[in-house]
């Protein structure tokens, strides 16, 4: 039970604001926290337990060098992955399997665990332990355990902070700590004043272009849902009331996509004259939409 004991406080504290926590609280912004428990499990278990069975022959197998610039490549595709919104589905509907979360969540965990200082405290450990099972469980424990504190933090900011704030700044976290790695591990040779300047100017524009391709699935998005609630109308004229549940949902898109809302006089043509003379070029795409749906 010493062992244990041992294993648990030293990786516990070992991982306090250390970055597989700070992972932990990125992936909380996107999944269910019981998906990242089980992810974080799955990973921790099958990193250490592969450091506490081979030691330090994980070494000799794939530099450890190697590994970290693969783990730092695979952090910055995880930010520029984070930095996609979904703005068709709520955190259910981006997940049809709860398998896809946990598998995404086990890899990070065990991939940025390679060679970190957490995996080296656990081969030594278990090089010097008569029961490594009990070293393992340790070790596993305390990750839980912090991760787990990473995700309260993460859902509490995540009650002061909008969603979508909160998934940049987790994938800001994970290029964070790709780019410091890269940087750490990849031959000197490279690290040049040309190379740095590159780097940051392509992955600025990655940046960019993803932020493009979400504004223009939002507009696409809200487009066709306000075009297809304009095909549900009556055309009731003098005998529109605000109340009316068709009428209701479209205010409520306008709020979400303009912030105000477009006067409607009972008529879906007097609607799109009010919002050509509001916005010529949303006027005219809602208006493709509408015949699209009405066809």
């Amino acid at each position: 039970m010493n062992e244990f004991i041992k294993a648990f406080v030293l990786i516990t504290l070992a991982e306090m604001g250390d970055k597989t926590q700070l992972l932990a609280l990125a992936f909380a912004s996107k999944f269910k926290p019981l998906y990242v428990l089980v992810g974080i499990f799955i990973g921790a278990f099958l990193n250490h337990g592969l450091a506490i069975a081979l030691g330090s022959y994980i070494s000799k197998l794939v530099p450890l060098e190697q590994v970290q610039l693969f783990a730092s490549l695979l952090f910055i595709f995880f930010g520029l992955w984070s930095l996609r919104i979904d703005i068709e589905g709520n955190e259910d509907d981006d997940i049809n399997s709860k398998y896809g979360p946990i598998l995404t969540v086990a890899f990070a965990f065990f991939i940025g665990e390679l060679g970190d200082k957490t995996q080296l405290t656990a081969m030594t450990l278990g090089a010097n332990s008569k029961f490594p099972l009990l070293v393992l469980l340790g070790t596993v424990t305390g990750m839980i355990v912090t991760g787990g504190l990473g995700i309260l933090v993460g859902k509490l900011l995540g009650k002061k902070i909008p969603e979508v704030t909160t998934k940049i700044i987790a994938a800001f976290v994970f290029m964070f700590f790709g780019t410091v790695g890269l940087y750490t591990y990849i031959p000197a040779i490279y690290v040049t004043p040309l190379n740095i300047v590159c780097y940051f100017i392509i992955l600025i524009l990655l940046i960019l272009l993803i932020f493009r391709l979400n504004i223009i699935q939002k507009d696409r998005y809200y487009e066709e849902k306000l075009a297809l609630v304009l095909t549900k109308c009556r055309n009731c004229g003098k005998g529109h009331v605000e109340s009316c549940p068709i009428n209701q949902e479209r205010v409520e898109i306008e709020k979400e996509y303009l912030g105000e809302n477009v006067p409607y006089l009972g008529s879906v043509i007097k609607y799109l004259e009010s919002l050509k003379y509001m916005n010529v070029n949303l006027y005219e795409k809602i208006h493709n939409c509408y015949k699209k749906n009405k066809d």
